[in-house]
């Protein structure tokens, strides 16, 4: 059943996603989830330009203290359009499945976040001091002249076949969490 663009799901499937407890695995948390987004470099970033179309490219990021942040050219469509306080969507593919994708058809896991956007222009931000992997990826000669993108992931985290096994991956209902982006402490 789909109401306002969103899927929705049975009572008893939410609640499975929402705390894990009623599949016996366990829930899948915002430390796990970050710890996943570490290990990847590439996401999939989209927002709505100015004339109200979509838009989206996939990007190399860095993750620093719970901030993605990505280098992008400063005359290229992403510093024309996102502008800082811009709200951004963010979607990071994990793979999954190890030599077993090599032989069968196995789609990455997924976290998708919002994130709010910061934009630090070409010179204002040292690239080396915000994090050697961001230097990394990003080749010398355009260190000094590209703008850095920091983005600050909001609200919750949707995920898709993390924590699971890959058989649990066919069930939405299993496969499916929402986890807020902070956890308490």
């Amino acid at each position: 059943m789909r109401s306002n663009g969103m899927t929705a799901r049975p009572a008893s499937a939410a609640s499975r996603t929402s705390d894990g407890a009623a599949t016996g695995r366990a829930r899948v948390t915002s430390q796990a989830i970050w710890r996943a987004l570490e290990k990847c470099s590439f996401a999939v970033l989209s927002h709505v330009n100015r004339a109200g179309e979509p838009r989206s490219s996939g990007v190399m990021y860095a993750l620093v203290d719970r901030r993605m942040y990505v280098a992008i050219a400063p005359d290229g469509w992403k510093a024309r359009m996102i502008s800082s306080g811009d709200e951004v969507a963010v979607t990071v593919p994990v793979r999954r499945g190890g030599i077993l994708a090599l032989l069968a058809p196995i789609p990455p896991a997924t976290i998708t976040f919002r994130a709010r956007a910061t934009v630090h222009p070409a010179g204002s931000l040292d690239i080396g001091l915000v994090s050697k992997e961001l230097k990394g990826i990003l080749p010398e000669a355009r260190q000094a002249t590209s703008c850095v993108l920091e983005l600050l992931p909001e609200g919750r985290f949707l995920t898709y076949g993390i924590g699971v096994s890959l058989m649990d991956m066919r069930d939405p209902a299993l496969a499916l969490a929402h986890v807020p982006v902070s956890s308490p402490a």
